[in-house]
């Protein structure tokens, strides 16, 4: 389950995704998950539907890779489900006991599961296709028009990526963890769920203690190598927009056209 989590990780490949200029691959998620909130049909979601296939076979990412990021959510994801499939009022279909299921409510249960899918799926495209530098780097210069209102920008984009970057990281330690603990007789699988929760309570000061150090690490190696923020800095690979670029914009503009046209004429 540990490794199952691929928000944070770079997949390495030569791709038309993975060439496009980081600020692209920035608005595209924006533009993408702010689709999905404005689509309430059939014919919004199967676009996209269609839009994000299109995408994860042009990043040359293995779609089991990508799926694999959404067994970590597998318990929200049937919190969710359920609550929406219990509690919404309308038409009955079936009622058990104090439980009902009604018409709206499979309806909403099944866009509210495609949307927290497609959620991880769009975010894990960008980071999967980005190194941590590149969406330093990006992040800085698309909210660089706050420097003017004295803003931190470099630092936030920073912190954003140090923190994006320590997922996989935290995520591995806490498999070794995980590992040594049970090679001495601990147990993480049997019980029930409050029980198997409490076990994982001694994962939670060693890997605590981890990240402290590796925090440490970090900063003290920043520090050896002069590092004071972002003022007078310079960059060894300017962003610039190329062709791909402009085209790539166009394609996410058309999309979010037609999302706004099938919100207003179909609904």
């Amino acid at each position: 389950m540990i490794r199952d989590i691929t928000i944070g990780q770079y997949y390495p490949a030569v791709s038309p995704i993975h060439k496009l200029d980081p600020r692209v691959k920035l608005a595209g998620t924006l533009i993408f998950l702010i689709s999905l909130f404005l689509t309430e049909s059939v014919v919004g979601y199967v676009l996209a539907t269609i839009f994000l296939a299109g995408v994860i076979k042009l990043s040359k990412v293995p779609l089991k890779f990508i799926l694999r990021g959404l067994k970590a959510i597998f318990v929200i994801l049937a919190f969710s489900v359920a609550f929406n499939l219990f509690l919404t009022s309308g038409e009955v279909l079936v009622q058990f006991w104090i439980f009902k299921i009604t018409k709206e409510g499979v309806r909403t249960a099944l866009m509210m599961a495609i949307r927290l899918v497609y959620l991880i799926i769009g975010s894990s495209i960008m980071t999967l296709t980005t190194t941590p530098n590149d969406l330093t780097d990006g992040l800085e210069k698309a909210l660089s028009p706050l420097k003017k209102i004295k803003v931190p920008v470099h630092e936030i984009a920073m912190m954003m990526s140090i923190a994006l970057r320590f997922i996989p990281i935290l995520m591995e330690e806490t498999d070794k963890i995980m590992k040594a603990q049970m090679a001495r007789g601990a147990d993480f699988e049997s019980g029930n769920i409050i029980k198997r929760a409490k076990s994982l309570v001694p994962i939670l000061v060693p890997l605590f203690i981890s990240a402290f150090r590796r925090a440490d690490d970090l900063a003290m190696a920043m520090e050896a190598r002069c590092y004071h923020g972002g003022d007078g800095r310079t960059k060894m690979k300017p962003l610039k927009y190329k062709k791909h670029d402009f085209a790539a914009y166009i394609v996410l503009f058309a999309y979010l056209g037609a999302i706004i046209c099938i919100r207003i004429f179909i609904g």
